[in-house]
């Protein structure tokens, strides 16, 4: 098979998929002109620009209405399934719904929803959606600086809880790829919280997670509950042997070739993590931003031009 036959064939199924799930929002022009910022070669399988075209066509992206439907499942799964359980159980078994209705929504009541991130990054903002598809409240929402206030009545400045009705905090994201973000939560809010407050109870809830990283975030033990509604095994690593888009199938292209293509650029775009964060290699991005655990030759920007521009924080 030519090149321009490969080309092709990869171009067509690009075509399909913006067309059926991408919304659009790659076309042909744009994908021309991220190509030409890759090399051609005489041999399919050290052509460059054939390499970022295959891998193209194994990117996953979520526009706004996945989004929405993923957030649902995370209300419903992840949050108040289990607290129904929880207070059957506490109940002797009941199956009473009017009694099991009640005491959700005294949960719900004393239960706040937060993003991991200050307001400006992709887990506040997709409290917004997440209120919206829910049904919820604003008032079951609040910013992490509204969970402490300070106490100066004995002389000097002490923290306290600003509301101690509230016994339940749960804490949503998009994303875990190495559990930083998560981390460093747990380190600066959750272990204050819990030290000020025993009985308080705190989630990590997030829609997607690879194992890794979310195994990282239950080893530290300090969530109640750890959960994602799609955790993406090590075959999501998309350039390691046990990467799902290699295989028998795939003879055109040569993993460590694509490998060392990816390093070489990724080096001048990301130089301390050429193949995303922590060794991300991700092919995943969303309608809000690309998560910068995916490879950077699809997210970096200026001088280069991206495929699915990353917002990076400031």
């Amino acid at each position: 098979m030519s090149r321009e036959e490969v080309f092709d064939r990869l171009l067509r199924k690009v075509k399909q998929l913006t067309e059926s799930a991408w919304y659009g929002k790659v076309l042909e022009p744009d994908v021309r002109q991220w190509l030409a910022q890759f090399t051609e070669a005489s041999l399919i399988e050290d052509d460059e620009q054939l390499q970022a075209l295959f891998l193209l066509t194994n990117f996953i992206y979520f526009g706004q209405q996945e989004i929405r439907e993923l957030l649902k499942s995370l209300y419903r799964d992840l949050f108040r399934t289990p607290a129904i359980h929880q207070i059957r159980k506490s109940n002797g078994g009941t199956k009473d719904l009017a009694f099991l209705a009640a005491g959700y929504q005294d949960h719900l009541r004393n239960t706040r929803f937060l993003g991991v991130g200050n307001p400006s990054e992709s887990g506040v903002h997709l409290l917004y959606y997440f209120r919206q598809e829910n049904l919820l409240s604003s008032a079951q929402f609040i910013n992490t600086h509204e969970i402490f206030a300070r106490d100066a009545t004995s002389g000097g400045v002490t923290l306290k809880i600003r509301n101690a009705a509230i016994q339940n905090y749960v804490f949503i994201d998009d994303i875990c790829g190495s559990g930083t973000q998560a981390e460093l939560y747990s380190r600066d809010i959750v272990n204050p919280l819990r030290a000020l407050k025993h009985d308080v109870r705190i989630d990590y809830l997030v829609l997607f997670a690879t194992r890794t990283g979310l195994e990282f975030i239950k080893n530290l033990n300090r969530y109640d509950t750890v959960a994602a509604i799609y955790v993406l095994d090590d075959s999501f690593k998309s350039l390691d042997p046990n990467s799902r888009i290699f295989g028998t199938s795939v003879a055109e292209f040569d993993r460590l070739k694509v490998r060392a293509t990816c390093e070489k650029y990724g080096k001048m775009l990301c130089p301390l993590h050429p193949l995303g964060y922590k060794d991300g290699q991700l092919l995943m991005g969303f309608n809000h931003n690309t998560p910068d655990n995916t490879l950077p030759i699809f997210w970096a920007d200026d001088p280069w031009r991206p495929m699915f521009k990353r917002y990076n924080k400031v």
